[in-house]
């Protein structure tokens, strides 16, 4: 292995796809009943169990600090190894300049080592499936760099677009006005999102209905989906595993044989976009977003 590929947990993989590409993953937390916890093995998260007991309520949420970076990296960089780090977006998020500022104290203390941070401009499977494709490249003898110009080529083209059942969550996240909330939820408005060219979250689109919304992320697909690209479409869920499972079956009828990567949210992301929220990821046709 050339250098270490590490990542912050809302990379969203199942732990088999960490195991497999020997990923270093820095774990964000989330609070419950007053208790600090955080997931690593999404087979040991009860989705269900704790999206129904997050409805309607604020859930606490905790950035990796520079310590938390530093604690994961320096045990590479003793072994003499290299670290290419794929954070979450900073336009949702501080986490990754804090990488940034863990990274520039440890090549202080490990002058001769390089830690190259990158940011995917992109959360959960839109970050993760970045951090697929770094692994591909460097298990193919790519070095850091030529992998970095290889992601900038696929960052550009991230499609992310979700709906959610609350808005009240991205709300209490401060990713959404108080008045656009009130809004949606009072008309039984089912709003799709997307992010902009900087991973901010803005509007693409309204809903009536579950069905609707579903139709819309399909489509979306349809239309802007690159058929040529080599990595997997991904779905995300938070504990709504029959519309997920709906969408899926829409992407492989639109593009026959695609692989399609399909997971619960895990829960740090998952408290900000709410229960019942479903997201689709996957590499678009025209760029959405700067290199």
């Amino acid at each position: 292995m050339s250098f270490v590929i590490s990542t912050d947990s809302s990379a969203n993989l199942p732990y088999d796809m960490i195991c497999k590409w020997e990923l270093s993953v820095v774990l964000l937390s989330y609070c419950v009943d007053g208790e600090e916890k955080n997931c690593l093995n999404l087979s040991e998260f009860d989705g269900h169990e704790y999206y129904a007991s997050i409805k309607g309520k604020k859930v606490r949420t905790s950035m990796v600090n520079t310590m938390q970076y530093e604690e994961a990296w320096r045990k590479h960089l003793s072994e003499g190894k290299d670290i290419l780090f794929l954070g979450m977006s900073s336009g949702i998020s501080g986490t990754y300049q804090t990488a940034v500022a863990a990274a520039a104290a440890l090549s202080e203390e490990f002058p001769e080592r390089r830690i190259v941070t990158f940011d995917t401009l992109a959360a959960s499977l839109g970050e993760g499936i970045q951090v697929i494709h770094a692994a591909c490249c460097r298990d193919r003898g790519m070095s850091i760099d030529e992998t970095v110009e290889e992601l900038k080529k696929y960052r550009c083209r991230m499609h992310e677009i979700f709906m959610v059942d609350d808005l009240f969550h991205l709300y209490y996240g401060g990713r959404l006005t108080k008045g656009v909330a009130v809004f949606g939820t009072v008309l039984n408005i089912k709003p799709i999102l997307t992010d902009d060219e900087q991973g901010r979250i803005v509007q693409h689109s309204k809903a009536r209905g579950r069905g609707k919304g579903i139709k819309i992320l399909a489509e979306d697909f349809a239309a802007h989906a690159d058929r040529s690209s080599p990595l997997p479409v991904g779905i995300a869920h938070a504990d709504c595993p029959e519309d997920a499972e709906r969408l899926a079956d829409a992407i492989k009828a639109a593009d026959p044989g695609r692989e399609v990567l399909t997971v619960c949210y895990e829960p740090v992301t998952g408290s900000h976009v709410g229960p019942a929220a479903l997201a689709l990821f996957y590499i678009g046709s025209l760029t959405a977003k700067p290199q």
